[in-house]
């Protein structure tokens, strides 16, 4: 890809931008295992400022040794390593527990730093568990990865179950609510999104989805779950660095604004977001490889040309090269986001 122009780095940089989904909290865990805390401050830090992020939304994850037995212990020590990185890099980042926090951090020159759970094996058969992940900070939740929970199935149980919420499920769902915390549609097996938007009174997140009517795999979505996302006030995350879900033979920028451009035809330009899942480095780092599990039956995904947060600026230079208002790219990198944060994160219904 050619430089981008001045303008273009102008604009990218001078725009919110809100990353819905990254695990980097699990590479921090890898590299504190290798007697490597610096990681944070080397990597990640650096990439994050190149990237422009102003707001990073840290799922925490539970890796399938941990399920279920360990799945507490397990999410509230990455919990703790959140809160760690947080007090040794005060001028840089800033733990936030409400969105007016997020936007305070955000004037401040901070890094707006937003827990999030992804794949709520931690509650196991206890709903009450929900408000004790409140009062640790979590502000984002997902009910399962790939596959169960209590509270629902994930997406790679489609054809299998295709099942709806547990009653557990929906008494934590009306407690998300009630509490302020964002529900988070990805990974949601595709009647459980259809039983949660029928539930759902406030504004929630996928954080990292892209359109079925692109790439047909099971972890996209349709095109009517995306018009009711838009209609709930949601905002959907485009999943920038995940090749499967935007085109496995040419998982480029241009290939991920057709996403966006795709769902801004559906709905507006008002629900559209960024949520790369930066798979690329995790699975290099962590497994020596590409393990992801191959979500198409023909075609091997090649590297994703947005690959990590300093590639966030090529996604500025497609829309643009597409010709989209300022005012819209703008949305699309963080205002949408912040607007959902702001109504729900840390504000009781």
């Amino acid at each position: 890809m050619q430089a981008k122009s001045p303008d273009i780095l102008a604009l990218h940089r001078d725009a919110t931008v809100v990353e819905l989904h990254n695990d980097l909290i699990l590479l921090v865990d890898h590299m504190d295992d290798r007697r490597r805390p610096e990681h944070f401050r080397e990597y990640w830090l650096p990439e994050l400022q190149a990237g422009g992020v102003n707001v990073q939304v840290l799922p925490v994850s539970v890796e399938e040794r941990f399920q279920s037995e360990g799945a507490l212990r397990r999410c509230l020590l990455l919990i703790e390593r959140i809160h760690r990185i947080a007090g040794e890099h005060p001028d840089e980042v800033a733990l936030c527990l409400t969105g007016a926090e997020v936007d305070s951090a955000v004037a401040d020159g901070k890094i707006a730093f937003v827990i999030a759970i992804e794949g709520a094996h931690l509650l196991g058969q206890d709903p009450a568990l929900i408000r004790t992940l409140w009062r640790v900070g979590v502000r984002v939740l997902s009910f399962t990865h790939l596959g169960r929970t209590f509270m629902a199935d994930g997406g790679g149980l489609d054809d299998s179950s295709n099942s709806r919420l547990t009653a557990a499920g929906i008494e934590v769902f009306h407690e998300m609510e009630r509490l302020g915390i964002v529900f988070d549609l990805s990974h949601l097996g595709a009647a459980g999104v259809d039983h949660v938007l029928e539930l759902a009174t406030r504004p929630l997140f996928a954080t990292h989805s892209a359109c079925r009517a692109i790439v047909d795999i099971h972890r996209n979505l349709r095109d009517d779950q995306i018009r009711r996302i838009a209609e709930v006030g949601g905002v959907i995350g485009v999943a920038a660095g995940i090749p499967a879900f935007i085109d496995p033979a040419n998982p480029s920028a241009d290939r991920v604004v057709d996403h966006i451009e795709h769902i801004a035809e559906l709905t507006s330009f008002d629900h559209i977001a960024v949520g790369p899942d930066f798979i690329d480095d995790f699975y290099e780092t962590i497994y020596d490889g590409w393990v992801f599990p191959n979500l198409l039956d023909d075609v091997e995904p090649g590297p994703g040309e947005l690959a990590r947060p300093s590639d966030l600026p090529k996604l500025t230079e497609a829309m643009v090269r597409r010709g989209f208002a300022e005012s819209d790219i703008r949305k699309v990198l963080g205002e949408n986001a912040l607007r959902v944060l702001g109504e729900v994160m840390g504000s009781p219904r």
